[in-house]
């Protein structure tokens, strides 16, 4: 079975995320939106003016349809390189993909 991986990113981690999908064996590839997004004001304990001034910040949405048991290699790598500890890290969720097709040659890939 086919699935989704979606993660927000900073994009100053994107070097580190390339660089760690590369180097998982027979990886698929990776599709990239610009995003923009702001933490939940409850997940922040002290905000401040700069928070309040800079509310929206630049982010990535990561894309990567895989086979099943690429799922959690995919997710350690695109966490692993993500990682800063700093709120505004960023999230990874999985979603089942009921199809999908190849436009080239029309091959159902599922």
């Amino acid at each position: 079975m086919m699935k989704e991986i979606r993660a927000i990113v900073r994009p100053s981690r994107l070097l580190l995320l390339r660089d760690a999908l590369r180097a998982i064996p027979n990886f698929p590839g990776v599709t990239l939106f610009k995003a923009e997004g702001f933490t939940a004001p409850a997940a922040v304990d002290k905000r401040t003016v700069k928070d309040e001034l800079t509310d929206f910040t630049d982010k990535v949405m990561v894309c990567v349809l895989a086979e099943a048991e690429m799922v959690e290699s995919i997710k350690n790598a695109i966490i692993d390189a993500a990682h800063t500890g700093q709120i505004g890290d960023g999230l990874v969720w999985v979603v089942d993909i009921e199809s999908m097709q190849r436009i080239r040659d029309r091959q159902a890939l599922n």
